[in-house]
């Protein structure tokens, strides 16, 4: 990891820079691949799982016999973990329920909204290096909460074709009916466009890769919406001397194993903390199954040394990380501060890896540092709100005038003209 010490405040946005590939190159490749997928139906789909996968399927959808299959594979102590997470998954998200209230605005003039569970939704679970079985729960849980009426499910397959026993136990637990082994970007352009084997949807969720991320960005102006820009994952740690080094090493690489264009960054106002994290890094990173992937990943990644808090929790809001984990004594004042960050976890034993997993709230999160401005997913992400409103005689007495004068000053005639007929209607 790259060390920086007192960075200048002009210096941070060079210094926090995210890794990048050519955009130009990617947004050609992917737009190529949406439009064949959506002129070419499953035929197209096949070509790009063999031409990006070396896959050769026939059938994406997922059978009955492969599911049960998956299931009796799923070792039994995986099985149990799994159902203890996806209760306390289920337990957070069901508290974010919110009751619909009536209001009168003024007298005769009721408004209300009612939430929606949005029809047909598609979740993408990331495959590639490591099946991420753990995503079913955390998109799967509030599809089934909020009760959308059709939830299918894309993820890339393993290269014998198969799905991973554990994607497949998972899915069948949270209650999901229609999976299929699709990856990338087809699979993204599946679910927007529809298949002869995939059905369309109206939502699409999930994480992925910059060629995922992008794919979703470019069918949400095609008229399918999505839930953020959730690319390659990143943490930032606040740490101290109240820290311990071999968590904030551990932190770090559970981060960095992600892929190779994730990003880590640690940042401190103890000088002394950082030789102790090096350390820890170089012994916990030769232990690890996914060094080469973590390694690689740590040459994005930077250590930097602040001058004090306020400015240690300027720069970390400036970069706005997808996680942020909070090691420090002042512990308080960091919490109270942080305005930009996905989710946020406090103390030293509080890893994200509990986030990831079974703490309850959910990983899908703004990457990028689009947490400036996008939320992590909850169950109003798969919910739409239709407004509503029954005004009476007496409502439209109150308010008409109030309408026609603001419609004529907007040249909006035909406007003021459908409450003046009403109006007059009273008056008869």
């Amino acid at each position: 990891m790259q060390i920086i010490k007192y960075p200048q405040k002009g210096e941070w946005k060079f210094i926090l820079k995210r890794p990048e590939i050519d955009s130009s190159v990617l947004n050609l490749t992917v737009t190529q691949v949406l439009d064949e997928v959506k002129n070419g139906g499953d035929k197209a789909v096949r070509k790009f799982s063999h031409k990006f996968d070396n896959l050769d399927i026939q059938t994406f959808r997922v059978t009955e016999e492969e599911i049960n299959e998956g299931i009796k594979n799923t070792d039994t102590n995986l099985k149990k973990a799994i159902k203890k997470a996806s209760l306390n998954i289920k337990k957070f998200h069901e508290s974010q329920k919110t009751e619909n209230i009536k209001i009168e605005t003024m007298p005769g003039v009721h408004c209300w909204s009612k939430d929606m569970a949005i029809e047909k939704v598609g979740l993408y679970i990331p495959g590639g290096t490591a099946p991420l079985f753990s995503t079913i729960l955390m998109l799967g849980i509030p599809a089934t909460i909020v009760g959308c009426s059709k939830i299918i499910l894309c993820t890339p397959p393993s290269i014998n074709g198969k799905l991973a026993p554990a994607i497949l136990y998972t899915a069948n637990l949270v209650g999901l009916k229609e999976f299929y082994k699709i990856g990338g970007i087809q699979a993204i352009g599946a679910m927007a466009y529809g298949t002869e084997t995939v059905p369309s949807v109206d939502k699409i969720f999930g994480p992925g890769n910059r060629y995922v991320t992008t794919a979703k960005q470019i069918v949400s102006t095609h008229g399918v919406a999505i839930d953020m820009p959730a690319g390659p994952s990143e943490v930032a740690i606040i740490a101290d001397e109240y820290a311990i080094p071999e968590f904030v090493a551990a932190d770090l690489l559970s981060q960095a194993e992600h892929g190779y264009d994730s990003q880590v960054i640690l940042a401190t106002t103890n000088n002394s903390l950082i030789e102790l994290v090096e350390t820890e890094l170089k012994k916990q990173l030769n232990e690890l199954p996914r060094k080469e992937i973590a390694k690689k990943s740590l040459e994005n990644s930077k250590i930097i040394l602040m001058q004090n808090k306020e400015e240690l929790i300027d720069l970390i809001n400036e970069y706005a990380p997808e996680h942020l984990i909070i090691s420090s004594k002042h512990e308080k004042f960091y919490e109270e501060n942080i305005i930009n960050a996905g989710s946020v976890f406090l103390g030293n034993y509080t890893p994200e890896s509990a986030g990831d997993y079974a703490s309850g709230t959910n990983h899908t999160l703004p990457t990028n540092g689009y947490a400036k401005a996008f939320s992590g997913l909850n169950i109003s992400d798969f919910m739409k709100k239709i407004s509503f409103q029954r005004i009476s005689k007496k409502g439209i007495h109150n308010i008409g005038n109030i309408i026609e004068i603001m419609a004529e000053a907007e040249h909006l005639h035909a406007h003021k003209n459908a409450v003046s007929l009403r109006l007059k209607n009273l008056d008869s």
